[in-house]
């Protein structure tokens, strides 16, 4: 009996995920007789239990809908991956971290060995004073071993007043990291969970942008330090009162496209998510890469790798990878926002389209300057919310993630005139293009390309050139052997490789009608 009970509700919810053709009374009714089956592994029945009303309202009953509708292809691993979400969805709208539950991290003694690899690697010093108000008013400095005695002096008596006067909460649900190949559905499985949850305090972001304000806030904390004096150095660590200030904004926390190709992120990404998670932070992730993958042959990866264990601690971890990407299978008219240099005319139609959009326009074509965290970047032709650049004025220039969020803000189309056909020699510009394509694509913005090859040939890859002095001499710096210089994709571009499939798959849905109208600010 209980084998076959077993069997049956296997079989139910694999044709509920596959086609919907088992309702939800027929799942609920074999969840109750798989309730008296002791040969169940302990908990299997409860992580499958379906919340009233979840069916109906929830992200699986939109994802039939618009499967039904025929805007969605039926996959049954997009619906799969989406029962987890369904299941978080059903316990994170009541959900909150506040009041924050953490332990405060100790003070430790500055390590002048530590701190001089971390100056030599980031170029930045995480050293700090500590300081301590008397009663009087007057700040003074104290004895590095009075700091560590009285910080552990309050943790020991914060834990036990917290454990008279507050019951224990229950921990936090799990999260979900969602991984797999490109355009398999996993930006669109994230949105549709989050824009189902009925929770205030959440929040969603590219991972490029949460990094930047990541970046931010530290510097903003090291700013607000008293500043340091000759002889009483100790180490301030600044990540964990970040983490603090993120999880008393927001319990639920959604990244698109997790990736870490910057050691700077690296090294601090185990500490901070730590911090987030010790907070109550619940993570849902979408990334190309399986978590193993993450910073795959980067510098100094062994001190990166611990924060693996902690993702999948506290993340179920979903493959999403069917080999289909959903973004090419939309027919899309070739030519219409790509052009290809050397056909005739290509240059005319270019302009001509610029022309159309700016006399939309409520302004003139002139120059525009914009600052940056106290840099200016200046586009040559803009018109109220167009932009007519040229890859050397985005690409060749040393800009960032931060430039091309705030390019994203004031245009809603951006028009990269000269393209070239890319190849590995230039991963300083793949990896700039890379990162603009990722953003304009998050934040709608509508791109017209003019390019010296079609979009599949666009990247030729092909040996590194021009840089081998460059590399050499930081390879010297670095105190790195030819054998082990070979492995880091600094050097191979083997990250620029992987991630610019992402980037041509989302040129593609670029060109689309749909993602046009969605990217047209003035009708909003």
């Amino acid at each position: 009996m209980a084998a076959h009970t077993s069997f049956l509700l296997a079989r139910c919810l694999v044709r509920y995920l596959k086609d919907g053709s088992v309702s939800e009374r027929t799942c609920r009714r074999v969840l109750k007789l798989a309730r008296g089956c002791s040969t169940l592994p302990p908990g299997y029945v409860s992580q499958l239990v379906i919340p009233d009303g979840t069916m109906h309202s929830g992200p699986i009953a939109h994802y039939n809908k618009l499967v039904h509708s025929g805007l969605l292809h039926k996959d049954i691993q997009q619906k799969a991956a989406l029962w987890q979400l369904e299941q978080l969805h059903g316990v994170i709208a009541g959900y909150t971290n506040i009041p924050l539950s953490f332990q405060w991290p100790t003070v430790k003694k500055k390590d002048s060995s530590l701190d001089d690899e971390l100056t030599k690697v980031s170029g930045t010093e995480n050293r700090f004073i500590t300081m301590n108000k008397e009663k009087d008013g007057q700040a003074s400095h104290r004895n590095f071993s009075e700091d560590v005695t009285s910080t552990e002096k309050r943790q020991k008596e914060d834990k036990e007043c917290n454990a008279e006067k507050e019951p224990a909460k229950p921990p936090p649900p799990q999260g979900c990291y969602i991984h797999g190949g490109v355009g398999t559905g996993k930006t669109m499985l994230m949105d549709l969970f989050y824009s189902h949850v009925k929770n205030s305090r959440k929040k969603r972001l590219h991972f490029n942008s949460f990094m930047l304000d990541i970046h931010r806030r530290i510097h903003r904390l090291k700013q607000s330090l008293p500043k340091r004096l000759i002889g009483e150095m100790t180490m301030y660590d600044p990540i964990f009162p970040v983490a603090m200030e993120i999880a008393t904004e927001t319990c639920l926390l959604c990244l698109d496209e997790f990736q870490v190709v910057d050691i700077a992120d690296a090294m601090i990404l185990k500490q901070l998510f730590e911090g987030l998670f010790s907070c109550g932070v619940v993570l849902v992730a979408t990334s190309n890469r399986p978590p193993e993958e993450l910073y795959k042959n980067g510098l100094q990866r062994a001190a990166f790798v611990p924060f693996i264990g902690v993702l999948k601690e506290h993340c179920h971890i979903i493959s999403l990878d069917t080999g289909i990407d959903y973004r090419r299978r939309k027919k899309v008219p070739p030519g219409k926002f790509y052009y290809i240099s050397s056909e005739p005319d290509a240059e005319v139609a270019v302009n001509t389209l610029f022309d159309e959009l700016a006399y939309r326009q409520n302004d003139v074509t002139r120059p525009r300057v914009l600052t940056v965290q106290g840099r200016e970047v200046t586009l040559s032709r803009t018109c109220g919310t167009i932009a007519d650049c040229t890859f050397q004025e985005l690409c060749d220039q040393p800009l960032g993630a931060s430039d091309y969020l705030e390019i994203a803000r004031r245009f809603d189309t951006v028009i990269i005139r000269n393209v070239p056909r890319l190849k590995v020699g230039l991963k300083n510009q793949v990896r700039r293009l890379i990162t603009l394509i990722d953003i304009f694509y998050d934040q709608k913005v509508r791109v017209v390309m003019l390019a010296e090859a079609p979009l599949h040939c666009l990247f030729v890859g092909g040996p590194l050139s021009g840089e081998e002095e460059r590399d050499r001499l930081m390879l010297d710096e670095l105190g790195l052997t030819n054998e082990s210089w070979k492995r880091l994709t600094l050097f191979t571009a083997e990250e620029e490789i992987f991630a610019f499939q992402r980037t041509l798959s989302r040129l593609t849905e670029m060109q689309t009608e749909q993602y046009w109208v969605q990217g047209d600010r003035n009708q909003l």
